[in-house]
């Protein structure tokens, strides 16, 4: 009896350090790795690389903030809807049951099979050049799924009791979405975004064939119908994941190993503030409307 106890405890006590170790092995491999992009980025930062003039990244890293702003427009007016369809409005069936199923599909869709995709129904469909429209397109199919399926989560984590106050109070089932359930649950679905945008900054093989490996631009220009413009989004645009994978396969510039190493240094640097005021963002309007704190 003595000995079957004594050996759970050992199990117990070996199956305890087994998830220590992982859980150490895996915050030391993230604080080596993001250390040595982040001490390899910042040694080569300089002022040249951070202007937009020729050599610079100054225009790459607009292209990356304005293509991951579009993309989560396109993504949050499909995704954000389309969440509330299955959460609110369809009924359990196979109908539903076939949606979930092609949503959770194409969350495991390779990127470069949505960049061909983008590139065939964006670019020659329509007939128009490499644009950074049709690459936030692309990308917001990639986007999509995560947001559909947080929002789901969102609006049926929150208690019945605040579907049934609103319908004893006369609201109709709009209203109670709209004023209810949306606020309660914009903070969860904040989070799906933030993870969405996440992925933006990171795409490389969706943009390949859809936003174009080059970019000219000129921040003298403001006419937006103008392919000069920085705001027209039907014009080329190299995102900084491209001008990444542009160096380290061509290397056409002399100082091509310190612009990878500056480029992987800002996305880093861009996903962990874009993440850290969007939760502060959260934290706020959960706090506004929820009353949770």
């Amino acid at each position: 009896m003595n000995s079957a106890v004594n050996a759970k405890k050992r199990m117990d006590h070996f199956m305890t350090m087994v998830f220590f170790a992982g859980a150490g092995l895996a915050v030391i491999l993230l604080i080596a790795f993001v250390g040595y992009v982040m001490i390899e980025g910042f040694g080569h930062m300089t002022a040249k690389i951070m202007s937009f003039e020729n050599g610079g990244l100054g225009n790459q890293l607009f292209n990356t903030l304005y293509l991951v702003f579009l993309a989560l427009v396109f993504s949050s007016l499909l995704g954000v809807p389309a969440g509330i369809f299955l959460s609110e409005y369809a009924r359990k069936g196979k109908v539903v049951k076939a949606v979930r199923m092609a949503v959770e599909t194409l969350s495991s869709l390779p990127s470069i099979v949505v960049g061909l995709f983008g590139y065939l129904v964006f670019i020659v469909m329509t007939g128009s050049q490499w644009n950074l429209f049709a690459g936030a397109l692309s990308v917001s199919i990639l986007m999509l799924p995560l947001v559909t399926s947080v929002t789901v989560d969102a609006l049926q984590s929150l208690p019945d009791s605040y579907r049934q106050g609103s319908y004893g109070l006369g609201a109709s089932k709009w209203q109670t979405i709209w004023r209810i359930l949306l606020p309660a649950a914009f903070p969860r679905i904040m989070t799906g975004l933030i993870m969405a945008a996440g992925r933006g900054f990171g795409e490389a093989a969706a943009l390949m064939f859809t936003a174009g490996m080059s970019t000219d631009i000129h921040w003298d220009n403001w006419d937006v119908s103008s392919r000069l413009c920085p705001l027209n989004p039907f014009r080329p645009g190299e995102t900084l994941t491209l001008h990444i994978w542009a160096l380290r396969t061509e290397a056409l510039e002399a100082n091509a190993n310190e612009q990878a190493a500056v480029c992987s240094a800002i996305l880093i640097v861009l996903v962990v503030s874009f993440s850290l005021a969007a939760r502060a963002l959260s934290y706020h309007l959960d706090k506004k409307m929820g009353g949770n704190r």
